[in-house]
């Protein structure tokens, strides 16, 4: 009897660690499905963000019918066969995070010194206009006016008198040239030869047969103002130019709705401050079929004031 009682005794215990063993193995299995069951909601979450924020579009239109995704408590037959070997192995490879993050590399752009932007050689006027006047050079003129201060110039007309403040930050290299002409009195006595109502007038050619096709005998590249238009408004003081880069000393005044339209191509370097009703006379003036007044529209001088 002896040996029938520990029989029994060792089958019973056997079958207690057997049932704690399959105890144990429906644990394993529940928390390994409830790890899923997370896991599944969390991807069906960033797969609905990612659909709403950046595939649905912005139709406001959209209906929004039954959701067959919803996640519910049963898990699939295969899942549990996935659930049977994260029971016998429960480790999971997380990456290794060392702390530290890669900067991407950028090349920051070194910002440009205006003064690099001029010949490094060449002469300048006498800032009182007083010297000898000059209508041909043998190319751009270096850096002559003080870029951190304000030029005006005072431009007398047959008509009357306008003035101009120049947008140097805007402009250095056109604000530079116009100062540096008006300086050598390369403006005294040339006419404004096109003018259209309701666009704008424009003059600055000294030497040209038939005027506006001459220059100072140099070219310099334009100085676009970027961004979005509208570019020019009435009073804007711009560069003509016969293409891309071909800036001289001739330049325009808007005086209506068709110079306001027209695109960033032509440098903006100032604008007229005083004296709009000189602009609006010339603009009245009596042209012929090419636009030229028929009575002279003239510069008489130009007087620049620093300050």
């Amino acid at each position: 009897m002896g040996t029938e009682k520990r029989d029994r005794q060792r089958e019973n215990r056997a079958q207690r660690q057997a049932e704690a063993e399959m105890q144990r193995a429906a644990e394993q299995k529940a928390a390994a499905a409830k790890r899923l069951g997370y896991l599944a909601t969390g991807a069906l979450v960033v797969i609905a963000a990612v659909y709403f924020l950046f595939l649905r579009g912005d139709d406001e239109n959209v209906s929004v019918g039954d959701d067959s995704g919803v996640v519910t408590d049963e898990i699939p037959a295969d899942d549990l066969e996935e659930l049977d070997e994260l029971v016998e192995d429960e480790s999971i490879d997380e990456p290794e995070d060392d702390g530290t993050l890669e900067e991407p590399d950028e090349e920051v752009a070194a910002p440009v010194d205006p003064s690099e932007l001029f010949p490094p050689d060449g002469e300048c006027p006498p800032a009182d206009g007083s010297g000898e006047r000059i209508t041909q050079f043998d190319g751009p003129h270096p850096l002559c006016i003080d870029l951190d201060k304000t030029y005006t110039a005072e431009v007398v007309t047959n008509q009357g008198n306008f003035t101009i403040e120049f947008d140097t930050q805007r402009a250095p290299v056109t604000t530079n040239n116009f100062v540096t002409l008006a300086r050598y009195r390369f403006y005294e006595g040339v006419n404004f030869h096109r003018v259209i109502e309701g666009f704008m007038i424009q003059g600055g050619d000294a030497v040209g047969t038939p005027a506006g096709t001459g220059g100072p005998g140099y070219q310099f590249a334009d100085e676009p103002q970027g961004g979005e238009g509208p570019f020019y408004e009435v009073g804007s003081v711009a560069m003509a130019n016969s293409g891309p880069n071909t800036n001289g000393s001739q330049f325009f005044v808007v005086t209506g709705a068709s110079g306001e339209t027209l695109p960033d191509q032509y440098t903006r370097f100032g604008t007229v401050t005083a004296g709009m009703e000189t602009i609006t006379a010339i603009e009245a003036a009596e042209t012929d079929a090419g636009d030229a007044p028929v009575e002279p529209m003239t510069i008489e001088s130009v007087t620049i004031t620093e300050s």
